[in-house]
């Protein structure tokens, strides 16, 4: 049977986004499900009910018709009590619940024995679960968002000016917390051309502030801030004293100031207090993107732009939102990777597999069962350690062949006393013919790996090291054999017909070798220069 996902109109106050958008229903119904639009649900982003309607959508009147009708319900806000009053018994909804921040919901849900799916519940450690991550999605668009409503806030360019009229600095920029969101407002801050420091309890963030033009400020306190799962945890309250005295020479320097601290299930951490919001230049600028979850600073009010001590803080919880078309185009995207790692048959069904990892991460409640948190994800099975004995055996340097050790300085002497050994029988025992031979040989080898070795390493690569050196031992070989012998000229001296044609079709093809490489090379290094 044909499944039917269902897109309300969204009630949140001042949410503009819609669950998925025209070029997504495409796909979706490729899939084999079908499409129900509650009318008007995209405007706030643009999409018109014609818009739907031609991606073969069908465009329901009223959400109680909707929501009795749908199978599948998507969703941007998690659903309010009239809206779970009017689910279908046993349908399944996905998106945004936060789940530990709203247990009457969940237990609201289960008592209508829905399935549901919270996005904001995936698992972020699984590489192969970024194409569904929403709320790296969003916190990207929040995080460019925010540097434009600093922007608006401020009064002044973001980048420095020397005009006719005067010269304009550059704006500060702190970022607080470098996350998904605090990585996309350093991008945009210093792509404007603003001066960017940043700061994050995880140290390992700091070359990706950097490689994004800013500049990662550390904290004088020892201690790592990782916490699992992308996100960063409680610090000490040592590290928190440390932090708190950088943020406030941050706060007296900066013109703006991004909050995005945040762990789940908890409130926002306070780190700018009144008296450094007191201390910063009248007309500074303070975004808090963490004002839904009672904001990183002291003196936010969710949902509006205040201000206070002459600093504008925005405290705006609809920063996704204000970029209506674009989050909810990239949102729909990850609840169709959702759908199609549901619905792998492609046949219109869906499956809610707990042996998938991804799945039973997202999956907070099941046919009505209350399933949240996950059980903790598996991790891949460690090779066993080897027994010390074996561990000896395998770390004691191995003689001969492949060994890193220097030859000692008996081996180095028996192996020169083999080869001028050697030398001494060739020289008593060979022809003339063959000594003259075996001497050109020698030579060529000499002189062909002195000429390779000498090269710019820059403009040739190992593998060109070796069939260069050959090139050039066959090389010299050939020339020798092609040039007029020392001494004379006597006809018996010179090279027959058929080793000339070979030394000269040597010569030819060792040219194409090693010039051919080497034009090559500069085209592959080309085209890596800016």
């Amino acid at each position: 049977m044909t499944l039917l996902i269902g897109i309300p109109l969204e009630v949140a106050p001042g949410e503009r986004r819609v669950a998925t958008v025209p070029e997504v229903v495409e796909k979706l119904i490729k899939l084999g499900f079908a499409v129900a639009v509650q009318s008007g649900a995209g405007a706030g982003a643009n999409f018109g009910d014609g818009d739907y309607r031609a991606a073969g959508a069908e465009v329901v009147a009223t959400a109680a018709e909707l929501w009795a009708r749908s199978d599948i319900v998507f969703k941007v806000r998690p659903p309010s009590s009239e809206e779970v009053a009017l689910m279908r018994e046993g349908a399944t909804l996905i998106g945004f619940v936060w789940p530990t921040q709203n247990p009457e919901l969940m237990q609201q849900l289960a008592a209508r024995r829905a399935t549901v799916l919270a996005i904001d519940s995936l698992p972020r450690t699984l590489s192969r679960a970024q194409k569904m991550d929403a709320l790296t999605s969003m916190a990207g668009i929040s995080g460019y968002r925010a540097v434009i409503e600093a922007a608006h806030a401020f009064g002044r360019f973001l980048n420095g000016q020397v005009t006719a009229a005067g010269k304009v600095p550059p704006a500060k920029f702190f970022i607080a917390g470098a996350g998904v969101a605090g990585l996309a407002a350093i991008g945009t801050a210093a792509s404007l051309g603003a001066i960017v420091r940043a700061n994050d309890t995880r140290a390992e963030v700091a070359d990706q502030v950097k490689s994004l033009g800013g500049e990662f400020v550390k904290v004088d306190y020892e201690e790592e801030g990782s916490g699992g799962g992308g996100y960063a945890k409680v610090m000490s309250e040592g590290f928190q004293q440390a932090q708190r005295a950088m943020y406030a020479q941050q706060a007296r320097d900066a013109d703006i100031i991004i909050t995005t601290a945040l762990i789940p299930g908890k409130p926002a951490p306070k780190l700018i207090t009144a008296e450094m919001v007191q201390s910063m230049k009248p007309g500074s600028v303070i975004v808090d993107m963490a004002a839904e979850q009672g904001g990183n600073c002291e003196l936010t009010v969710p949902g509006e732009a205040v201000v206070r001590h002459g600093v504008t803080i925005v405290g705006y919880t609809d920063l996704a939102s204000r970029l209506a078309r674009q989050s909810s185009t990239l949102y729909g995207n990850n609840l169709l990777r959702v759908v199609e790692e549901l619905c792998k048959t492609k046949d219109g069904t869906i499956n809610v597999d707990f042996d998938d990892d991804a799945i039973r991460g997202l999956t907070v409640i099941k046919e009505g069962s209350v399933t949240w948190p996950p059980p903790p994800i598996k991790q891949p099975a460690v090779a066993p350690k080897p027994q010390p004995a074996a561990a000896a055996a395998a770390s004691a340097p191995k003689k001969g062949h492949g060994s890193s050790e220097p030859m000692s300085a008996k081996s180095l002497a028996i192996v020169f006393g083999i080869g001028a050994l050697a030398f001494l029988l060739v020289g008593l025992f060979a022809p003339a013919t063959f000594l003259s031979h075996f001497t050109v040989f020698v030579l060529a080898c000499f002189i062909g790996y002195m000429v390779i070795w000498n090269v710019t390493p820059s403009l040739h690569t190992p593998l060109m090291s070796v069939t260069n050196a050959i090139s050039s031992i066959i090389a010299i070989g050939a020339l020798v054999q092609v040039a007029p012998p020392l001494g004379g000229s006597a006809a018996g001296d010179r090279p027959s017909g058929l080793i000339l044609g070979l030394a000269v079709g040597a010569l030819a093809l060792t040219a194409v070798n090693m010039f051919g490489g080497f034009a090559v090379t500069r085209r592959m290094l080309a085209m890596f220069r800016k």
